[in-house]
């Protein structure tokens, strides 16, 4: 864990933005993803957390914003790291123009089980996806929790032909993963928990249950690099680094964890900023060939006034992150 005194709100204030970025389709039911970037000794920094959490919640993803910006990095092990494409739930035909947006990538991660579709939605686009990745290509699966046992079990029958490379959180509770990873196992599709992790109050335990082959971290939602490092290193399972939709500044933060892990075996979900129509950068942090550069965005007044959000949305945001501050300071 990072040992660096907080800044103070006034120094956190002094240099911060909102943002608010356009999607190139709809992702977590969102058309645009907001954020504030600020910048510390270290570099620019984010706080992202997602508007409907609570500011207990929040203020852990602040915890990881001013741990990025005011404590040195963790020394990397490499300089470049693979990325998947992500492909909303969209219809099938409309996969190929995602996919487009990536260059590069071998991976491709599907979100499944979106409220108002059916599991004939979700095997018309993994199918998509499977035929214009060919057979080389990694498909994997996200159902962000939104199945039970039953559901989670017949999706995976359904979709077990497209040669899954994993199932990302298919239940909510641990003991649902367990149970399913238990059912499933003569398919040999892994299961991947990454709810059980970053919302969790024990983010070790669907490691310690047995209820998962691999773990989802992601930077902001567990404290920042340090912490989440720590979480990685008694967890003791293969990891896969990914972001929860931020900016190019947050990826490079994500980025960072994945560089220091000692072992990275699978394509990281840092491949996001493609599904932006702009960003906070003019050179957002995108995939070439498949891979993810080690750099820290340093954004201009320009870039930042060209995604800025409205006087309403700044106010709203702002006078969050001084209450998720006020969080962290009682904490």
């Amino acid at each position: 864990m990072s040992t660096v005194a907080l800044p103070t709100l006034a120094d956190v204030l002094a240099t911060a933005r909102v943002v608010s970025l356009p999607l190139a389709a709809r992702f977590r039911g969102i058309h645009v993803r907001e954020a504030v970037v600020f910048e510390g000794p270290e570099g620019w920094t984010e706080f992202s957390p997602f508007v409907e959490y609570g500011d207990d919640e929040a203020a852990t993803w602040l915890g990881a914003a001013l741990d990025y910006g005011w404590s040195p990095s963790p020394l990397p092990v490499r300089d470049r790291i693979g990325v998947n494409a992500t492909m909303p739930a969209v219809p099938a035909g409309q996969v190929r123009g995602i996919l487009e947006r990536y260059d590069g990538c071998r991976t491709v991660k599907v979100k499944v089980g979106e409220a108002g579709q059916t599991l004939a939605d979700d095997v018309a686009r993994v199918r998509a996806v499977r035929e214009s990745m060919g057979p080389e290509g990694r498909v994997r699966i996200d159902a962000n929790a939104a199945w039970n046992v039953d559901e989670a079990e017949r999706a995976v029958h359904a979709l077990a032909e497209f040669d899954l490379e994993y199932v990302e959180q298919p239940c909510t509770e641990v003991d649902e993963l367990a149970q399913l990873r238990e059912r499933i196992a003569y398919l040999d599709i892994p299961i991947a928990a990454d709810e059980s992790v970053r919302k969790a109050a024990d983010p070790l335990r669907v490691a310690r249950s047995g209820a998962a082959d691999l773990l989802v971290i992601k930077a902001q939602p567990l404290g920042g690099l340090h912490a989440a490092r720590e979480i990685v290193r008694q967890a003791g399972l293969p990891v896969v680094v990914s972001s929860a939709l931020d900016t190019s500044i947050g990826l490079s933060m994500g980025a960072a964890l994945a560089a220091s892990l000692p072992e990275l075996p699978y394509d990281c979900g840092l491949g996001t900023a493609s599904l932006f129509t702009a960003d906070v950068v003019a050179s957002p942090l995108v995939a070439r060939d498949g891979m993810l550069s080690l750099e820290r965005p340093r954004p201009s007044g320009a870039d930042l006034d060209r995604v800025a959000a409205d006087e309403e949305r700044r106010d709203w945001w702002i006078a969050r992150l001084s209450r998720c501050y006020g969080v962290l300071t009682r904490g």
